[in-house]
């Protein structure tokens, strides 16, 4: 009988894991055709730069003086069209905003660590190969910390920063915890095309009403960044590395924002659930005395969705 029995369960627990290992198979199967359709269903309406090998996507346009947009993590360079800005700054300035590597439509080579200093880098040589100097740079929420690494990098000209929504100081963080597991090695890949896409499906609304909250999600916001994209297991582990260079980055850098010496104005939302506007942006307009701070009333983390004329005339001001 104990033989029978040992048997009976070693033979269960190998059919557990042959349909464990079929599900995985067809769960990754069926996440690489979404990605597969997403790009196909949503392809790339801007230009392409090619800079020490990556593969960036941008959007240029308008006349005037020079405005680099560079959008937040989870999202893309679309967020900028949903919430007004681009089309508002195009009217007067010439406006460079990226897709910042693995996001929207821009590579991502695994060959380099993708912190948001090496990402200033990057942006930096993308503007250089275009021509485009003193430029007033403009950073969403993780992109303020690419903005922040230009304006401390010496060889880079730029006019000014504008801040809005952004984490400066190194803080517990439970998105951090929650995505950094899919940005290891071989690990992440598994669950990028298993577990994550699942996850993310679940949790994709409430992180969005997150962002958002107090105020509702703009209908806009679905139209210019869809779903499917954001779901891609490339954009994935450009979400889950971003989120865990996050912490480091801040802390690294920190000890250095009173030596930026252009002119920054920093915008946060009173409400903002994501980035504590205290501890963050206050904190950081203490740092640099020529910055400007302006806290919005009633609005959370997308500050720029609620509050884009009083953003789009500082930053015209400081184009100027």
């Amino acid at each position: 009988m104990r033989v029978t029995s040992k048997s009976n369960s070693m033979l269960l627990r190998k059919a557990l894991l042959g349909g464990a290992a079929v599900a995985s198979i067809g769960i990754a199967a069926w996440t690489a055709l979404r990605a597969r359709r997403a790009e196909r269903d949503f392809p790339p309406l801007g230009q392409f730069i090619d800079v020490d090998g990556v593969r960036l996507h941008y959007f240029d346009e308008g006349d005037g003086p020079i405005v680099v947009l560079l959008h937040g993590n989870l999202v893309t360079v679309q967020d900028y069209f949903a919430s007004g800005m681009f089309d508002r700054l195009t009217a007067r300035h010439r406006v460079i905003a990226f897709d910042r590597p693995g996001f929207g439509h821009s590579s991502r080579p695994r060959d380099r660590l993708w912190t948001p200093q090496a990402q200033a880098a990057l942006i930096q040589r993308a503007l250089q190969k275009l021509g485009l100097p003193d430029a007033v740079i403009v950073g969403h929420s993780l992109g303020c910390l690419v903005a922040t690494a230009m304006a401390l990098d010496p060889k880079m000209d730029i006019r000014g920063l504008t801040l809005i929504s952004g984490y400066f100081y190194p803080t517990p963080r439970a998105d951090v915890a929650i995505s950094a597991p899919a940005a290891i090695p071989v690990l992440g890949d598994v669950m990028r095309y298993t577990v994550s896409p699942i996850v993310a499906r679940m949790m994709y609304d409430r992180t969005i009403d997150a962002m958002f909250a107090p105020r509702a999600v703009p209908d806009s916001f679905h139209t210019y960044v869809p779903r499917e994209p954001v779901l891609r297991p490339s954009q994935m582990r450009a979400t889950a590395e971003d989120a865990a260079y996050m912490i480091p980055a801040a802390a690294s850098m920190s000890e250095r924002y009173g030596e930026i010496d252009v002119p920054v104005r920093i915008f946060a939302g009173s409400d903002d659930k994501i980035a504590d506007p205290e501890s963050q942006s206050g904190r950081l307009s203490k740092a640099i005395r020529q910055s400007v701070l302006s806290v919005v009333q009633g609005s959370g983390h997308m500050v720029h969705y609620d509050d884009s004329g009083r953003i789009g005339d500082a930053i015209e001001a400081m184009a100027l």
